[in-house]
């Protein structure tokens, strides 16, 4: 008996080890990865340059990071949840002191002759501390609840402080996310983006804002302990958040404001500010229903797009692969969202779910708001598209959560 045992053991396939992992998954990240390097050859063929191939040759080697990171234990990050986000604050305040500038915001740390963003590879520590810290609460209580904020409060400002306000609003879809799945009462989340809505709501219409005061401080007095207390605590916050609003926009950079406002009026400076969006819907509405073909796009080719092939890379997308082309991205994108969730719901334990739906924050909000810039409806904050932007440092990471949820999968209740 013992001599058939061993005989069994001798005769398992290598991939045994990874026989449980979401196979489906996998094969759209690849696919995406190298349709993505199509796209940014596509943009940058009249340049000379070989960013795609760095494209495909970063994957690569993400891909084999995500088989390894699979192949191991997710459980065992619960032991180093506390490491990791040191590590990540660290690296993190390093770039203010060794960091290296470009485009007015000093993200990269020169490693080796490689510019390696900190604030990428920050998303997914994010992601793994939050999860490990909520795996073990059946219901968030208000302590847990700041705890997590005070928690993502630390890298959230350090990457603001940059300035890099793109990442900084990934922290928070991503905290939002994994405070949802962790089961925290829906109204403090609401309580917690009300002052924005607020600023906005005070600058649109006063009677709304007025509407809206009264309905944050009935949810407070239903939803929080000691009712009594925080109601009049939470509407005074919502009041001050219009005067406290105009402060922080001073705060911010100039760029930034730009960046914020532009899309609203963006004819209004089309060779300014507006000069991006502007050149952008005009190559995806030029696409039509089918495109120009590949390699065929004006805007594209002529170079009409500065940066095109990192933040505007679906409006190459649009203009040479047309309505079908972005449907079939947008599709694919959907495929991913829609496998991560399975995964969350058949993960063995509280802590792979929470960290499937932490990837799932992360990809599904830079997805809306990357893509909302490019036709439009969204200010340009410099947030990548998840594996078909170019960025070493982004598609590394995307790989990494990619590992993360692929070991949930595989080690999955039978």
């Amino acid at each position: 008996m013992t001599q058939k045992l061993v005989l069994r053991n001798r005769r398992k396939s290598p991939l045994s080890h990874w026989q449980n992992i979401d196979f489906s998954l996998l094969l759209v990240y690849i696919g995406m990865t190298i349709f993505g390097g199509v796209m940014i050859q596509s943009v940058e063929r009249n340049q000379g340059l070989t960013d795609w191939f760095q494209h495909w040759l970063t994957g690569g080697v993400g891909l084999i990071l995500a088989l390894i990171i699979a192949r191991f234990r997710y459980e065992v990050l619960l032991n180093w949840k506390w490491v990791i986000y040191v590590l990540t604050n660290i690296c993190l305040v390093a770039v203010q002191f060794i960091g290296t500038s470009a485009l007015g915001a000093q993200r990269w740390i020169n490693v080796a002759g490689f510019h390696v963003q900190p604030s990428e590879f920050a998303k997914v520590g994010v992601i793994i501390t939050l999860s490990a810290i909520l795996s073990t609460k059946t219901k968030v209580k208000i302590f847990d609840f700041f705890k997590v904020l005070m928690i993502t409060a630390v890298p959230w400002l350090l990457v603001f402080l940059e300035p890099n306000l793109g990442t900084s609003l990934i922290f928070a879809a991503i905290t939002m996310g994994i405070l949802y799945w962790g089961n925290v009462n829906p109204g403090w989340l609401i309580l917690l983006i009300s002052p924005i809505f607020s600023v906005v709501l005070y600058s649109v219409y006063f009677p709304v804002w007025i509407a809206w005061i009264s309905l944050m401080a009935f949810i407070a007095w239903r939803t929080l302990p000691l009712g009594w207390l925080w109601t009049p605590i939470l509407a005074g916050i919502n009041i001050a958040s219009a005067s406290v609003g105009q402060i922080l926009w001073g705060l911010l950079k100039d760029y930034q404001k730009d960046r914020l406002t532009g899309f609203l009026h963006p004819e209004q400076d089309p060779l300014g500010t507006g000069y991006h969006l502007i050149q952008s819907r005009i190559a995806i509405g030029s696409g039509q229903l089918f495109g120009r073909g590949l390699y065929q796009g004006t805007q594209t080719q002529l170079n009409f797009i500065p940066e095109q092939h990192t933040d505007f890379i679906f409006s190459a997308i649009g203009e040479e692969l047309g309505f079908v082309g972005c449907v079939l991205v947008l599709l694919a994108f959907w495929f991913i969202c829609m496998r991560l969730v399975i995964i969350a719901q058949i993960a063995k334990d509280n802590f792979g779910s929470l960290l499937a739906i932490g990837v799932l924050s992360m990809v599904i909000f830079q997805v809306f708001v990357n893509i909302g810039m490019n036709i439009g409806l969204a200010p340009v904050t410099g947030i990548p598209l998840p594996l078909l932007s170019y960025g070493r440092s982004a598609l590394l990471s995307n790989f990494i959560a990619l590992g993360l949820v692929e070991s949930v999968a595989n080690y999955r209740s039978k």
